[in-house]
């Protein structure tokens, strides 16, 4: 029975470490996915705004609008 708790100790302890050591890496990969998502925000922000984009997305936009039901 010693042994077994002892065991049980351990491994709490030691996944504790573990769960320690860990803890800066959860913030750097939230960090990392805020840059990719600013940079994927900045990309289709570009494409969006382009000319041939932005007169395609007009057009449609005005064929929705002029649609008769």
């Amino acid at each position: 029975m010693y042994k077994a708790v002892r065991a049980r100790m351990c491994a709490l302890v030691c996944g504790a470490r573990a769960a320690r050591r860990d803890a800066g890496m959860v913030t750097s990969e939230y960090a990392m996915g805020i840059i990719a998502a600013v940079a994927f925000a900045a990309v289709l922000y570009k494409v969006v705004t382009s000319g041939a984009v932005s007169a395609e997305l007009q057009g449609i936009v005005k064929q929705a609008l002029d649609a008769r039901m």
